[in-house]
């Protein structure tokens, strides 16, 4: 709001076998292989808003028609008119092979809301019927995947940048925050040389399990940007990061990336 960059945020739950995560600032392309790996045979996308495609009212087009437009196969099930004004629901389900999600959310486009949950390729209509109905009936605070045992991750994106998902696998969560890491260091090493993009290493499973091992919910800047190093500065927080809450005063860690070895470490702060 003061024009300021989103910082880097992470937050982290588990509860009876499903972990919960909030984080910040990813686009839904930026995760497409991790959700990829965990989800079952296919995704379906069950919310979908844009301004990349609009029809004739400057309305978003139908999943479908996006899907059309980007040539992905997919199974189209109408759910109908009784969806409408349901958070998180769109009046069709997209069903698509999940090998094709990174296809679908190519970077070409951008969802400022996106909801995604793994299914079974041979689901039956009333299985998704079920689905739409636990998805629409489901409160904010419950985990969704509690209620349906045959969903792997369910990820959900608000204004191409905040991400709330939860997975059954352990390891997604410290697999967000390494990419998280590594996009911020390489958004600031691309602005700092001036080129479209760069690549970056991202850093090995131990420093972000490290990192959630120490405190579930973590809020990230960066402190340093040269041709060679990056250092992003962390701090723990007594609860999940929203809007408004500042960068504290006192940083806990520094994770600095190595450009030139390509390597990551976790420093204390002075």
């Amino acid at each position: 709001m003061e024009r300021r960059p989103f910082p880097l945020s992470l937050s982290v739950r588990e509860a009876e076998g499903v972990w919960r995560v909030a984080a910040g600032a990813a686009q839904a392309g930026e995760l497409a292989d991790l959700l990829v790996a965990a989800a079952g045979d296919a995704v379906a996308v069950v919310s979908l808003e844009t301004n990349s495609y609009l029809d004739e009212d400057w309305q978003s087009l139908r999943p479908s028609l996006i899907a059309a437009e980007l040539g992905v196969p997919c199974t189209v099930y109408p759910l109908g008119s009784w969806t409408f004004g349901t958070h998180g629901l769109a009046e069709e389900l997209l069903i698509v092979d999940r090998a094709l999600l990174p296809r679908l959310l190519d970077g070409t486009w951008s969802p400022y809301e996106l909801t995604l949950i793994d299914v079974p390729a041979d689901a039956t209509p009333e299985q998704l019927d079920e689905l739409a109905l636990v998805l629409g009936t489901t409160d904010i605070d419950e985990p969704v995947l509690s209620r349906l045992e045959d969903s792997r991750v369910w990820f959900s994106g608000h204004d191409d940048c905040y991400v709330f998902l939860e997975t059954r696998d352990p390891a997604v969560p410290a697999a967000v925050l390494a990419r998280l890491l590594t996009l911020l260091a390489g958004s600031a090493l691309a602005e700092l040389t001036e080129r479209s993009s760069v690549r970056v290493p991202e850093p090995g499973p131990w420093l972000p399990e490290r990192l959630i091992a120490t405190a579930p919910h973590w809020i990230g800047a960066l402190r340093e940007v040269t041709e060679d190093l990056v250092t992003i500065e962390l701090a723990a927080l007594p609860d999940p990061w929203h809007l408004g809450v500042s960068f504290p005063q006192q940083a806990d860690l520094a994770v600095t990336l190595d450009v030139r070895l390509g390597t990551w470490r976790i420093t204390p702060t002075e």
